[in-house]
């Protein structure tokens, strides 16, 4: 019987639904008997033919083109089969089941989330980051993702984890050759630059990090709650921050109950907003608890939490008692900016945060660089590629080993082994980002997550 990752996969590669033109995928070894059964003859390599679909009887279930990559020249490294066949979700249907009935005597079964990819990944074509690119690129929510996850994909990113890989391991290569020569092993290490050579990979290591960084930014976006006392103009920002009338507004307190969402983009960075209920202390309406319960449970999730101010009620004893009861209660300076709202009808701005106008827009466009600058972000430099959070804590840390071997370098007696340890450390922590040291576990997670038939 064959094992799961030898037997022959097939899918349905396009969205579910109607369309135009419907894909089914097959990847695996030997498919020629598949190919002939299906489409009645040889097919020419990486050449799209026009044919019917064969049932089992002869008659035509479709007609449509046909691709035969034979390995290992195909997305999968393994003979690759793509029918692409009109967009009725019943005829894919049939299409895919006549593939299982055609490859029966092959093993044929049908493809877990992720698996064309996490076979590619496997038979060498594409490296773990570039993997995780696919999905990335799928997933893209503005132009300026598309294009880096585009970057990621086609190995830029990858590229400069190897280049710093090769680098370590010389360095690794130095220090375990010196440790053959124990009475000389300082000077040699001088003469060698081994100090120079650690200071130049650390700040490779940070310009790497910082475009981690901004490339996690672009993929994952900045959840943003909008927090304050009811009617403070929370769902007024939410509407002029997404240029639509998505949260009601009214005079009354209490209008919104529960969370209200929209994501929206700043310099091609998604953002996404939050509209929750009023917070205040006292209330009879349960509903209105239980959407106060869910507004400090969204603040505390948030990457950065904007507390609103109204400026039309500044001074009035009630409702400033009430502002510092909810300050006690907010996170660090950290995640929080102070938003002052009503900017048009007050007579003075205030001396400290943003002060702004939902109505006329004054003030807008300074809140959103001031939270671009909340999360780190700074103007995305050509060649920015996407990146995901875990690509950014295995840069930290190889950052962290890195500068533990500076000091073990910089000690009047180093001790290599715990030097040599160190770089390691710091090599196997880069490697986890291409999949050249990966836990079976971390592709499950990956790979997972991905559709069908990609």
């Amino acid at each position: 019987m064959l094992s799961r990752l030898d037997a022959p996969i097939a899918a349905i590669a396009t969205a579910t639904g109607r369309g135009a033109v419907g894909i089914v995928r097959v990847s695996g070894r030997g498919l020629a008997p598949l190919v002939q059964a299906l489409c009645g003859r040889k097919l020419a390599p990486r050449m799209a033919t026009l044919l019917p679909f064969r049932a089992a009887d002869g008659a035509a279930i479709d007609q449509g083109l046909a691709i035969y990559f034979p390995a290992p020249h195909s997305y999968t490294g393994e003979d690759v089969l793509e029918l692409q066949a009109h967009g009725g979700p019943v005829l894919l249907q049939m299409l895919l089941a006549r593939c299982h009935q055609a490859g029966e005597a092959l093993g044929l079964r049908l493809a877990e989330p992720g698996e064309f990819t996490q076979r590619a990944f496997l038979n060498g074509k594409l490296d773990l980051a570039q993997a995780e690119a696919v999905a990335d690129l799928i997933d893209a929510s503005t132009e300026a993702a598309v294009r880096s996850a585009g970057r990621s994909l086609s190995g830029a990113f990858s590229q400069q984890v190897d280049g710093l890989r090769e680098r370590i391991v010389r360095l690794r290569m130095l220090v375990e050759a010196t440790l053959d020569f124990p009475e000389e092993e300082i000077d040699f290490l001088q003469q060698a630059g081994a100090q120079a050579q650690l200071q130049a990979l650390a700040t490779a290591l940070d310009a790497l990090l910082d475009g981690a960084q901004q490339g996690a930014l672009l993929r994952e976006g900045i959840h943003v709650v909008l927090a304050g006392q009811p009617n403070v103009g929370k769902s007024s920002l939410l509407n002029a921050l997404a240029g639509a009338e998505l949260a009601i507004v009214t005079p009354i307190p209490g209008t919104t109950r529960d969370r209200v969402s929209q994501t929206i983009q700043i310099e091609g960075v998604p953002l996404h907003v939050v509209d929750t209920a009023g917070l205040r202390s006292q209330t009879d309406d349960e509903v209105e608890r239980i959407g106060i319960a869910r507004s400090w449970e969204a603040i505390a999730a948030a990457d950065a939490v904007l507390f609103l101010h109204d400026l039309s009620r500044r001074g009035q004893p009630d409702y400033e008692a009430a502002e510092a009861q909810i300050a006690a209660q907010l996170p660090p300076q950290a995640k929080l900016l102070h938003v002052h709202t009503k900017r048009d009808l007050a007579d003075a701005p205030p001396d400290e945060g943003i002060a702004l106008s939902a109505r006329t827009g004054d003030g807008l466009n300074v809140l959103r660089q001031a939270l671009l600058q909340r999360v780190g972000w700074h103007a995305a430099p050509e060649g920015l590629f996407i990146a995901r959070t875990r690509h950014v804590l295995a840069l930290q840390r190889t950052r962290a080993h890195l500068q533990l071997a500076q000091h073990r370098l910089a000690e009047p007696s180093a001790a290599l082994e715990l030097l040599a340890e160190e770089l390691r450390l710091a090599h196997d922590a880069l490697a986890e980002i291409t999949g050249a040291f990966s836990a079976d576990d971390l592709l499950g997670e990956i790979f997972s997550r991905f559709c069908i038939g990609k």
